[in-house]
């Protein structure tokens, strides 16, 4: 008995026709040309247009409208959760304690501590943008938010 595995995968008997072959005679019905009619462009080999194109006029990804924005500041701030913070084995909160920990990327210039959870400890946050429910809970536990 064949177990399943990747190497002997098959598509389902008959899911699948077989390919055709072209330019086999008159009788074969796909003789001479090979189904590609006389003369054109799509008769030559190569010929065929563009994906998208739509003979000359205005292709539908030119006629919709554009939206969305990708911030490049986003790309490089991470967020983290205030609840994260009692991982952290120090009182003090700044990117490289938050790189070394393990909570934010190495390629992260920027970070923003934001409301989820809840702490027990004091923490001393330098450096890092705090959302205002964050900095709230932070300094009701006892602890200090410096600016930059």
């Amino acid at each position: 008995m064949n177990r399943l595995n990747f190497n002997n995968l098959r598509p389902a008997l008959g899911s699948r026709p077989s390919s055709t072959q072209v330019g086999r005679g008159r009788s074969s019905g796909l003789g001479k040309t090979s189904g590609r009619g006389h003369k054109g462009h799509k008769s030559r080999s190569g010929g065929g247009v563009r994906v998208g194109f739509e003979g000359g006029q205005m292709p539908l990804q030119m006629r919709l409208p554009k939206f969305g924005f990708s911030s490049r500041i986003g790309r490089v701030t991470a967020k983290v959760r205030l609840s994260e913070l009692e991982k952290l084995p120090g009182l003090e909160v700044d990117l490289d304690s938050l790189k070394n920990a393990g909570l934010v990327r190495k390629n992260m210039k920027r970070a923003r501590i934001f409301l989820s959870g809840k702490i027990h400890r004091k923490f001393v946050v330098r450096g890092l943008a705090v959302t205002q429910g964050a900095r709230t809970a932070i300094e009701s536990a006892g602890g200090t938010v410096e600016d930059v």
